[in-house]
């Protein structure tokens, strides 16, 4: 099954249309593209909430870690270096954050409002290994991009 970014992206724009809360967003967005995701096990945001910090925020699927350090992990090397972590094989991840032990691939898009402040990241997650692609990677940036240009 391939995944439908158009129409992601334009329903995605429907529900968000208008609203500028960050958090309002970040629930929005994860569940429609959790749902959407056939591989994807585990999504949800990480929260920027001080230097060098990243929270938990809206997920879908099993517990997430609640505090990631930029300095650790596939999400705090989005966070650290402002690059898209396209990760086929988690165990070959140098400093990887096991929050579940069944993960094997992920990829986590560093998430920019419109004034160029990073927000936090967005975290897919699959039992997979190699489950997330480029053109994932691309399509996703594109819709983080409209949704979050004028978040607070």
């Amino acid at each position: 099954m391939t995944l439908d970014y158009p129409q992601l992206a334009q329903q995605i724009d429907a529900l968000c249309h208008g609203e500028t809360d960050t958090v309002a967003l970040m629930a929005t967005v994860v569940c429609e593209i959790h749902h959407a995701h056939p591989m994807a096990d585990w999504t949800g945001f990480y929260r920027v909430t001080g230097p060098e910090m990243l929270k938990i925020g809206p997920y879908q699927g099993g517990h997430g870690c609640l505090v990631i350090p930029f300095s650790r992990g596939v999400c705090g090397a989005a966070a650290r270096t402002g690059q898209v972590q396209l990760v086929p094989d988690v165990e070959a991840f140098a400093d990887h954050i096991a929050c579940s032990s069944t993960t094997r691939s992920e990829l986590v898009l560093p998430v920019w409002n419109g004034q160029g402040r990073l927000l936090g990241v967005l975290d897919l997650d699959s039992n997979t290994e190699a489950a997330f692609t480029e053109d994932d990677a691309q399509h996703l940036a594109a819709i983080l991009a409209a949704v979050f240009r004028d978040a607070a």
